[in-house]
This record gives structure tokens, C-alpha cells and sequence, in this order.
């Protein structure tokens, strides 16, 4: 072969190179990211529609609960499909974080979420919060008669008169926030009066449907629930008032939604985006708009107006990478709840 033929020949082979460099890379932002997803889906989709709209990359949702898409990471390890975890509360990223599974994200990521509502490591940042409260039914309870404390309804006189819902992720991270705040003896002791005084019920939705009916004074749930229920019917909700515990009490806990990039993502630029656009304007102007009534945690990002305002809660501060799923497990189990 020529001189000359040899070089047309090495032309053509490196064109044919290019073009399936390009081939590759265009077939990789098509595939998109894998999320799995355990925020409110109509929330999430809406996060998914705005940014598919913006940059052309498809999300494909995997919904579940936070501990059971959590355990299913720890699981899948390093061969897990997933690009981006999104979660409703944040033990379960402590529990992905502590198997060294999340990737650190982009430094101006971080920055669009104030320090109170991202741990100080930046593997993961919040993405919306939502606030513990008493549920009540003004028939049954008048204010005076309201706990002072969270920790008061391990007292005697609530026996039989409050519920809650122990097999769910929203309070097992309320009792990880306990934990953290009071102390394993103190949080074993007030769970093993709980199982003595609640009453139990599957979903904080199902508590507060018996708290409007009539079959219960009061319970423990997240404040979204009634603000969700409200703008619809409010029939499950029109016996019940909110009752915010304030003064940094265990019981005005908020607690971070989170989400995270996976190590092991195949498509981290397009994942690391995804984060940045949910903790981002549109992104968080999303939370003041949709119904889901969570409130938005980026720098000066605007939640519902119907809400109390977050700077109001005066929740305690409770350093979010802290919270110990495990622990809280094995404490809620020795008191006989799980």
C-alpha cells in the first residue's frame, strides 16, 4: 500500500472513530439516569419533567420506601443501577452514606442549600424538609390539655389517648432525631413507655384519620399530611388541628429529605445535574407550587404560603449525617414496638 493510500486508509479509520466516540456519547445521554426515588412521586415527576425539559436527559423512577430502597443500595453495593437516591427522610441516607456509596457533589451544589439543611461532608444535601407535629381533635383536647413536650406523652395520664405509626420511616426518624438529642437511655426509656401508652396505626395518614374520627385524641405525624388533605376534600382532616411543639423540643424535629449521587454511577455528570437542579430555583420553586406541601430548604427559596414558616418551627438542631437508622431500629425492637 502507498504512501498516499496508507494515509486515506488511516483518515478513514480515525473519521470512523470519531463518529462512534460521538455514537457513544449521544447513546449514553440518552440512556439517562436511574433514580431511585422514595420522595412523593408527583413531586419528583414534576422535578423530572423540568429538568428533562431543560436538558434533554431522561430520569427513569424507581419508587419505593426510604429503608427499603436504602437496604436494597447497601445490597447492591457497587453494582447497583441507580445514579441518584432520593429519599423522604434522612436516616436512610446516613445508612448509604456509612457503606461509602455516594460521591461527593458539586461544590456549587452545595452552596444553593444553606448549611443547616446538608450534613457538613457534602456526600448529600437536602432537597425539602418537613416538620413533626401533634395532631389533634379539638373535641377531645382542648389547648391547655396539649403535651407540652414530645416527651410528655410518655406519661401516664396519655395512656390510651394518642397514636402513631412505629413500622414507618417519617418516625423512626423522629425517634433518631430523640436519639440524638436525649440519649439512647432516655429514648429506650420513652419508647418503652410509648408501647405502653399509644396506639398503633399503619401510615401517618391512617392516624389522622382516626384522630378526625373521633377514635383517638391525638397522634404523631408530619405536618404535610393535613395541609395535603385540605386542599382536596378534608374530609379526613376536618376534625383535626396542628400542634407545633416549638421551643427545640424532640417534637418540633425537622427532617431533611435527602438526595445523593451513587459512586457508582455510569452517567455522574448528568446525575451531579439532576441535584443541582432540584436543590436550584426551579427546582425548589417546585415545593412553593406543588401539593405535596413539603417545604423547600434552598438559599432563599420560598415555601407554600399556607405554611408556618420553617424559621418559625424553632426546631433543635440535629446534625442530619447523625441519624442512626440501625440504632433506632434495635431500640424501637428491645421496646417491643417493631
Amino acid at each position: 500500500m502507498n504512501s498516499r493510500l496508507l494515509s486515506c486508509f488511516s483518515l478513514a479509520l480515525l473519521s470512523s472513530s470519531l463518529f462512534l466516540s460521538a455514537q457513544a456519547v449521544a447513546a449514553d445521554n440518552n440512556e439517562g439516569i436511574v433514580v431511585y426515588n422514595a420522595q412523593h412521586e408527583n413531586l419528583v415527576k414534576s422535578w423530572v419533567d423540568g429538568f428533562t425539559k431543560e436538558t434533554g436527559i431522561k430520569v427513569t423512577l424507581r419508587n419505593g420506601d426510604d429503608s427499603e430502597l436504602g437496604n436494597q443500595l447497601v445490597q447492591e453495593g457497587s453494582a447497583s443501577p441507580a445514579d441518584v437516591f432520593l429519599t423522604e427522610n434522612s436516616p436512610s441516607m446516613v445508612l448509604v452514606d456509612n457503606a461509602n456509596l455516594f460521591a461527593p457533589l458539586d461544590p456549587d451544589t452545595l452552596k444553593q442549600v444553606p448549611a443547616e439543611y446538608r450534613p457538613a461532608h457534602g456526600r448529600w444535601i437536602g432537597i425539602a424538609a418537613r416538620s413533626t407535629v401533634f395532631v389533634y381533635n379539638p373535641a377531645k383536647l382542648s389547648e391547655q390539655q396539649l403535651p407540652k413536650s414530645l416527651m410528655d406523652l410518655a406519661k401516664p395520664e396519655w395512656k390510651g389517648r394518642w397514636a402513631a405509626s412505629p413500622s414507618g420511616a417519617d418516625f423512626q426518624a423522629i425517634v433518631s432525631a430523640m436519639l440524638a438529642l436525649k440519649g439512647e437511655k432516655a429514648t429506650l426509656e420513652w419508647l418503652k413507655a410509648m408501647k405502653a401508652n399509644f396506639v398503633a396505626y399503619k401510615g401517618n395518614s391512617t392516624v389522622m384519620k382516626a384522630v378526625n374520627a373521633g377514635q383517638i385524641d391525638g397522634g404523631v405525624i408530619y405536618h404535610y399530611y393535613r395541609f395535603v388533605d385540605q386542599s382536596k376534600t378534608g374530609e379526613n382532616s376536618k376534625n383535626t388541628q396542628l400542634y407545633y411543639f416549638k421551643h427545640q423540643d424532640p417534637g418540633a424535629f425537622v427532617s431533611l429529605s435527602g438526595g445523593g449521587v451513587l459512586a457508582s454511577s455510569k452517567h455522574k455528570a448528568q446525575a451531579q445535574a439532576f441535584i443541582k437542579y432540584i436543590t436550584g430555583k426551579e427546582g425548589q420553586e417546585s415545593l412553593r407550587t406543588n401539593n405535596a406541601f413539603e417545604y423547600a430548604v434552598g438559599v432563599n427559596a420560598a415555601s407554600n404560603p399556607k405554611l408556618v414558616p420553617l424559621k418559625d418551627l424553632d426546631a433543635p438542631k440535629v446534625e442530619p449525617s447523625t441519624l442512626n437508622s440501625k440504632k433506632v431500629i434495635e431500640l424501637m425492637t428491645q421496646a417491643g414496638l417493631l
